[in-house]
């Protein structure tokens, strides 16, 4: 991998670590239906220390705390990507600001997760000699450099770079070996690369609000995070997160990111269909959707009936008066598209050869009653509905299925798993071919 590109994730990481040592960082996630943000006060010694049954590597949630927390409805955000500056610049805004009056603290550092940039997945091998009998991070740093990618296009840039799975010699399935014997080390990497663009009108958005971009995650592996059980990370499983504008997909393998991609389609799709199917106005759609969605019709449904208010501007008299069935005939057919979209994406992926084949569900879009049994039909697996694990003062509002993506982040930044650019690379170690891209925004924007 270029040197340019470790330069630029690692002014991100020391960053991330200065704003940890501060003992304050805030985290925002970007969605087309809301713009959340969660203020945690860190406790660096906590966030290092190890478990108290010690069992496994860190766990830093121990160290985070959530002292303040805000939401505001998204505008200016279309299918995850910014589409209005101003708006999008407004509504990080409010958020920060509602955050820090309940915290009662003022945060620089930000950490950021959006669901746009038509993410993309590559898997990409590397391969060196150990050079003096036992596993550096300098030898871990080689083979990565050894790997070589397909050219991505220019207008694309790397978000993600995580060694999933390491090969000493005859054995695999190691997740960390520094410090083991062998004589050659084998990595396999899972990159995921978004729009440039994307990436460069978010850390506009940041500018212009004043504050300082200390991380950057993607939706799809921040939502896995938090609403899968340990059990599906290590034994392999797929998140769906249902998002207003788009769905992100995630799949993940002995607690790592293997693939990750989106749908263009989301919750927001499903109220524009209940608008112009019943010819109502999006905000009274969007209520009805909430309060009287479904999408498994019983005989009773025939006979529930639903009273809706007009546009103001109809002069027809009276109201408008449809069954519950009717609205499920709406709704139904945009999620069923959705699921299927996302049941390609992981036939694509090669899903149904992993040993633990869980979905799990999670977003706002999961909230729908019905969506379980939907989608077990539809994706041929075992479905279940996945909610944000608890992290230490967490508002009971927080714990929506719609909150999952900002929790993730939170968990992240307690255990940020091993990029790529966290390790030394030789400038020419094994002669092969470089990674040729870099993530040019940092060095021409910051």
């Amino acid at each position: 991998m270029s040197q340019s590109l470790f330069q630029s994730q690692r002014i991100m990481r020391d960053r991330r670590e200065s704003a940890l040592r501060k003992g304050l960082v805030a985290i925002v996630d970007l969605g087309s239906s809301k713009i959340s943000c969660l203020i945690l006060q860190v406790d660096p010694a906590l966030l290092r220390a190890p478990r108290a049954d010690g069992v496994g590597r860190l766990d830093g949630q121990a160290g985070l705390r959530v002292i303040g927390a805000a939401t505001t409805r998204s505008r200016g955000i279309e299918l995850g990507e910014i589409a209005s500056m101003d708006e999008v610049e407004r509504g990080v805004r409010t958020v920060i600001a509602g955050a820090q009056k309940m915290a009662e603290v003022r945060v620089d550092h930000v950490i950021a997760c959006y669901s746009g940039g038509q993410p993309r997945s590559y898997g990409i091998l590397g391969e060196a000699e150990v050079e003096h009998g036992e596993v550096s991070e300098a030898d871990i740093g080689a083979a990565l450099a050894a790997g070589d990618v397909p050219d991505y296009g220019a207008a694309r840039e790397v978000i993600h770079a995580l060694p999933v799975n390491f090969m000493l010699d005859q054995r695999s399935g190691l997740t960390d070996p520094r410090g083991l014997t062998g004589s050659r080390l084998s990595v396999d990497m899972h990159m995921m690369t978004v729009s440039q663009e994307s990436i460069l009108n978010l850390v506009q958005v940041m500018r212009r609000c004043d504050l300082e971009l200390s991380g950057l995650v993607h939706s799809s592996y921040a939502s896995g995070l938090a609403a899968m059980t340990e059990d599906e990370l290590e034994l392999g499983g797929a998140c769906i997160d249902l998002g207003g504008g788009s769905t992100g997909i995630s799949i993940f393998m002995k607690r790592q990111m293997i693939y990750a991609d989106a749908v263009p389609l989301g919750g927001d799709h499903v109220t524009r269909d209940i608008c112009a199917g019943l010819e109502i106005a999006t905000h009274t759609a969007e209520r009805t959707k909430t309060l009287q969605g479904g999408l498994v019709a019983t005989s009773r449904d025939d006979r529930d009936l639903i009273e809706l208010p007009r546009d103001a501007h109809d002069d027809a008299p009276g109201r408008q008066m449809i069954s519950r069935a009717e609205l499920i005939g709406v709704m139904r057919p945009r999620v069923e598209e959705i699921l299927e979209s996302a049941r390609d994406r992981l036939d694509a992926a090669s899903f149904e050869h992993m040993p633990g084949r869980r979905i799990v569900l999670t977003g706002g879009g999961s909230l729908i009653p019905g969506l379980e049994e939907v989608a077990a039909r539809i994706l041929g697996r075992q479905v279940r509905l996945g909610r944000p694990m608890r992290i230490p003062g967490l508002p009971q509002a927080q714990t929506a299925a719609q909150f999952s993506a900002a929790v993730g982040l939170a968990l992240h930044l307690a255990k940020p798993q091993d990029e790529c650019w966290d390790f030394e690379m030789p400038a020419d170690r094994s002669g092969r071919q470089r990674i040729r891209k870099a993530m040019r925004w940092f060095r021409d924007n910051w």
